[in-house]
């Protein structure tokens, strides 16, 4: 069936970043500006909201791991009844829709239905969360590249001991090729990972964990992957969150350790 591009009856995949609402970009805002129907997930700041025109339908459907989440096929059905009723749809994703978005599989939904579909990128959490520790993904001298990687894999598999290598493997690409990995929806699974990698990786590699980045409520701890399931234990740390493990965290563990400086000399002066 030959695709039917732009409106009547169009659908974008928006990116609505990681959570902090000034993290949209100027497409996104266009984007969410024009829609008649917009279908929303649930790790989606409610000020982006705010960019929606007056008279637009706000549909949740919400997807949250280990929580109860709007079945894909709904969310595929609803996109298709919208689109064919003629009106500008806009499916509202946290991060980028094509990382670990289930973009890609919505798109091909919809070009088996006939529609053509436009993508508005968004900053995946896995970028932003380190980011906001004042330390980068990569590095000239800590790290050449970046693994993507979701958590979720190791929960799904059938067989654990052949995922079990599968982390196991990561950790050597993070050691021998000097990468930084970065792991989502690993939070609940943190031990069966740690275990995994530490197969190649020792027990004082840096590492990461992030709750909820850029929003107001983020926490994060800097650790060692051998302290990794203790310490998130330890601060309650739990989803959403992105795992980091790399030398490039000993970049956040600096810029941390200097914000702390300067908190307790800005009391002393205020004390004085």
């Amino acid at each position: 069936m030959a695709a039917r591009p732009g409106p009547p009856g169009c659908v974008t995949l928006v990116g609505a970043g990681p959570g902090d609402p000034q993290l949209l970009t100027l497409q996104a805002v266009q984007a969410i500006a024009s829609a008649d129907v917009l279908l929303v997930d649930d790790l989606v700041h409610e000020a982006v909201l705010a960019h929606a025109r007056p008279g637009a339908r706000v549909l949740r459907v919400g997807k949250r791991g280990g929580q109860a989440s709007t079945p894909q096929a709904h969310i595929g059905a609803l996109m298709l009844r919208e689109v064919r009723a003629g009106r500008a749809v806009v499916r509202l994703k946290g991060g980028d829709p094509f990382i670990f978005g289930r973009g890609g599989e919505e798109v091909q939904q919809l070009r088996e239905a006939g529609y053509e579909p436009r993508v508005v990128h968004g900053i995946t959490s896995g970028l932003a969360a380190l980011g906001s520790l004042g330390a980068p993904l990569t590095h000239g001298e800590r790290a050449h590249g970046v693994i993507f990687a979701s958590g979720h894999l190791h929960a799904q598999a059938h067989q654990p001991q052949q995922q079990a290598v599968r982390w196991q493997r990561m950790g050597e690409a993070v050691r021998d090729l000097q990468l930084t990995l970065v792991i989502y929806m690993g939070a609940g699974h943190a031990a069966e990972i740690q275990a995994g990698l530490l197969r190649a990786l020792p027990a004082d590699t840096a590492a990461a964990v992030i709750e909820r980045a850029t929003w107001p409520g983020q926490r994060q701890c800097v650790t060692t992957l051998g302290r990794l399931a203790q310490a998130m234990q330890a601060g309650g740390l739990g989803s959403p969150a992105i795992v980091v493990v790399g030398d490039v965290v000993l970049g956040a563990r600096e810029a941390l350790r200097r914000e702390a400086e300067q908190t307790e000399q800005g009391q002393a002066v205020a004390a004085g």
